[in-house]
């Protein structure tokens, strides 16, 4: 049944559901001694905020802010990454967590832009060039698409989480008769894991990414 289907990423399964722990069980993979003395992991996770922090001063023009992008990044593709291991709930699969992540920075973005840079703002709404007589249609299809962007943001993170393992509930549902289609599905699967791990990857930089060029405009 399709009730059941979706019920798999449901984080509700009992009076006592611990699925939400999901959130904060990434502190127990981070070894423990990145706190104390520098090693693989520590190194690794340096390079990478180093790389993301030239990345995005070039696109930023507010300092400080890629501290932000870069904790929020992060903690998206730490939970993406325990999406990954079997029976564990990801929250990032639900859309109340992404939504809660992208609303409260959009809507700080417009009313900081709005209240301080009002002229600014207003200036978004007609791009450079556009006819007179197309004014009033390009206002309204701009402040749509302003409008839309945080539910753009909140869905595309988790389609794209939900999908893969979708997917892959549907293949495992199937009976399996053969030993042939045994190994075709299992390598089906591999693929997909690897599928999804570069899915996990890519969508918290393309979720942060966004996060910065929407603040850019402002």
């Amino acid at each position: 049944m399709m009730t059941n289907l979706f019920s798999t990423f449901d984080p509700c399964t009992g009076y006592l559901s611990l699925n939400w722990l999901s959130t904060i069980i990434m502190f127990i993979l981070v070894p423990y001694k990145y706190w104390v003395v520098t090693n693989k992991t520590s190194m690794m996770i340096n390079k990478i905020i180093k790389i993301l922090h030239l990345e995005m001063s070039l696109i930023m023009p507010y300092k400080g802010t890629t501290l932000m992008m870069m904790t929020m990044f992060l903690m998206i593709i730490y939970n993406n990454m325990m999406g990954l291991m079997p029976y564990i709930f990801t929250s990032s699969s639900h859309l109340i967590f992404s939504l809660s992540l992208a609303l409260p920075m959009w809507l700080s973005f417009m009313i900081y832009g709005w209240f301080n840079k009002t002229n600014m703002m207003f200036s978004h709404l007609v791009p450079v060039g556009t006819p007179g007589i197309l004014m009033p249609f390009m206002v309204l299809i701009e402040t749509i698409s302003n409008l839309i962007r945080p539910g753009s943001l909140a869905v595309r993170l988790t389609a794209n989480m939900i999908a893969g393992h979708l997917l892959m509930s549907l293949l495992g549902s199937n009976s399996i008769t053969s030993f042939s289609l045994l190994i075709m599905t299992m390598l089906i699967f591999m693929l997909l894991m690897m599928f999804e791990l570069a899915v996990a990857i890519i969508q918290s930089y393309v979720f942060m990414t966004l996060t910065t060029l929407y603040s850019s405009e402002i």
